[in-house]
């Protein structure tokens, strides 16, 4: 039996109302679940990169140590921030990389303290081998040979091409959704929005939340096919789902609706390397009215680049899965501000999501 026929599939959950807040925060749950990206990313710097070996002879610029690492941008940024977030690594004056006390007692293998043998147990676990592939190819993970996760354009081999594995992905992250969407809801000025599009809006409870919120609103909710099944399915009882359009489309080839005046992008970014973000981003803008709304939602890394240390550890379950990272507000910011759009936020929804608003003059 392969591993797509053994995976547990969620069911179709209860109709959802974004009046059913949680009575409690289930941050600590993701970010308990995210540990062991802390521990699989130590051990790799320690027993297959040697990183604070190199380190301990004097510091090293990105572009020195990236080389001696022997990694490509994405996977670089994804490794030191978070070691820097996990207080091994800091930046000195000249902003190269350094070991810092901790880190030279203890992780340097010529020290008398060194403890890196002892991280090395774990080396050759399969968890480990496969994140140090990870970064070594800088491509996402292989599901069941169905292709990556969350990734789908031309020429990329999808897993949520694949009915099976798109309802277990889309039905795992409606769990999230339902906590999360009653905060983004209220959160959300839509106050002179009459046409929003949810651009892979996957399950569609952001949408049906937004509904609720707003009685005058319409959504166009725009997904694959496999996926829109699921969306389907949860809307079919939902009292608004007449004023919820469900559309087949590709994303980035897409052409929104003319009456369109928001767009709302939650959890979408993050699945995609820096030139992809760009013109995806581009491609809205530019379908914008004046005035008109362009939402991020997702959560943010320092603009510092050093943490916090749950959305650096996110971050590196989003580089094995997708060809993205988590990116901190200044690049989102300099992305928007590139194509004209004026910035406010973020403000905070739950699970360390937050709301960017670019708006058109």
């Amino acid at each position: 039996m392969n591993g797509s026929e053994s995976r547990y599939i969620p069911e179709i959950m209860p109709m959802f109302q974004s009046d059913q807040l949680p009575d409690t925060d289930p941050t600590p749950i993701f970010e308990t679940f995210r540990w062991r990206y802390a521990s699989n990313l130590l051990t790799a710097a320690v027993a297959h990169f040697g990183l604070f070996d190199r380190l301990a002879k004097g510091p090293l610029s990105s572009n020195e140590l990236r080389k001696e690492l022997g990694l490509e941008n994405r996977p670089f940024i994804v490794l030191m921030t978070a070691l820097q977030a996990m207080k091994l690594v800091q930046r000195d004056q000249e902003n190269r990389f350094e070991a810092n006390t901790l880190s030279l007692e203890h992780l340097d293998s010529h020290g008398h303290f060194y403890v890196g043998d002892y991280l090395g147990l774990a080396a050759d676990s399969p968890e480990v081998v496969e994140l140090v592939e990870r970064l070594r190819s800088n491509q996402p993970a292989d599901i069941d040979h169905q292709g990556a996760a969350f990734i789908y354009r031309a020429g990329v081999k999808s897993a949520m091409k694949e009915s099976k594995l798109a309802r277990h992905f889309t039905l795992s992250l409606a769990g999230r959704a339902r906590n999360v969407a009653p905060s983004l809801a209220e959160q959300l000025n839509l106050q002179n929005v009459k046409h929003l599009v949810d651009v892979a809006g996957g399950s569609g409870i952001y949408s049906l939340a937004l509904l609720e919120k707003n009685p005058s609103l319409e959504i166009t909710l725009v997904d694959l096919p496999e996926v829109l099944n699921i969306a389907r399915e949860l809307a079919e009882a939902h009292p608004e789902k007449n004023r919820l359009h469900l559309v087949e489309g590709d994303m980035f080839e897409w052409t929104p609706p003319s009456q369109a005046d928001a767009f709302l992008f939650s959890n979408i970014f993050h699945d995609w390397d820096i030139p992809e973000c760009r013109k995806l981003m581009q491609h809205y803008a530019e379908a914008l009215p004046s005035s008109g709304k362009l939402f991020v939602h997702d959560v943010f890394l320092n603009d510092t680049m050093d943490g916090p240390l749950p959305i650096a550890l996110y971050s590196t379950a989003l580089f094995s899965l997708t060809e993205g990272r988590a990116y901190s507000t200044a690049e989102y910011h300099s992305w928007m501000e590139a194509l004209g759009l004026k910035v406010s936020g973020p403000l905070a929804t739950l699970v360390h999501c937050g709301i960017l608003t670019g708006t058109k003059p």
